[in-house]
C-alpha cells in the first residue's frame, strides 16, 4: 500500500502511527509546533474526529481503505461481541501483526514484507499472506531456511532484550518458534484509536 511522507501523516494522526516517528525528536517537534499552535482556535466536527481516527487505525496496521472497510464489515456483522471488541481482535490477529509484536520485525510493514517473502510459517506450513487471521492454537515459526538469514542472526539474544511478551503471545527464541494463547485483549494489545469512533464514522 501506497503511503505518502510518513512524518507529515504522523504529524496529523498522531506519532504512534508510524513506528518511525515513536522518537524523542519528532516529540519534541511536536510539542514545539503544539506551543506555536496554542492560543489559536481549533474547530472540529464530531466527523471530523472520526474520520481521524479512522484514518490513525488504518494507518497504523498498513490497510488500504478496502482492507479495513471489510473488517468494519465483518465487525458490526458479528453477533454476540460488541463490534468494537471484534475489530479489534481481528485487526490483532493478522499474522503480519503477530510477527511484528512477537519482535520478529521492527515495523509492520517490515513484518508483512517477511512473510510475503515466506520466511513464515503457520502450522508448519510455508505462508506468503501477511493478512492470515490467525487463532488460538496457531503455531508460528521461521521457516528453516530462512534462520540462517541475515534477518535473524542473533536474533535470540535480541528477543531477550526486549519488553516482556504479552501473555497473549508465545515465543521460543532457541526454537525460532511460538503461538497464539488467547484472544488479544485491549489490556493485552493497546487499540491503536478510538474503535468506537472508527465504527461511528462507517455507520454514518
Amino acid at each position: 500500500m501506497k503511503i505518502g511522507p510518513k512524518y507529515k501523516i504522523a504529524k496529523r494522526l498522531g506519532a504512534s502511527v508510524f513506528e518511525k516517528t515513536q522518537t524523542q525528536k519528532f516529540a519534541i517537534a511536536e510539542e514545539r509546533a503544539a506551543r506555536n499552535k496554542k492560543g489559536r482556535r481549533q474547530n472540529q466536527t464530531e466527523f471530523g474526529k472520526q474520520l481521524l481516527e479512522k484514518q490513525k487505525v488504518r494507518m497504523t496496521y498498513g490497510l488500504s481503505e478496502k482492507q479495513f472497510s471489510n473488517y468494519v464489515a465483518t465487525a458490526t456483522s458479528t453477533h454476540g461481541k460488541p463490534p468494537a471488541q471484534t475489530l479489534h481482535r481481528l485487526l490483532e490477529l493478522r499474522l503480519d501483526n503477530i510477527a511484528y509484536r512477537i519482535g520478529l520485525a521492527p515495523t509492520r510493514r517490515a513484518s508483512r514484507q517477511m512473510v510475503s517473502h515466506g520466511h513464515l510459517t503457520v502450522n508448519g506450513v510455508k505462508t506468503t499472506i501477511p493478512s492470515r487471521a490467525m487463532k488460538i492454537g496457531d503455531k508460528i515459526g521461521v521457516r528453516e531456511g530462512s534462520k540462517s538469514a541475515v534477518l535473524f542472526e542473533n536474533f535470540a539474544e535480541k528477543f531477550l532484550e526486549r519488553p516482556t511478551l504479552s501473555p497473549w503471545l508465545s515465543w521460543d527464541a532457541k526454537k525460532m518458534e511460538g503461538g497464539v494463547n488467547e484472544v488479544p485483549t485491549e489490556e493485552a494489545a493497546s487499540p491503536a484509536g478510538d474503535l468506537v469512533a472508527v465504527l461511528s464514522f462507517y455507520s454514518r
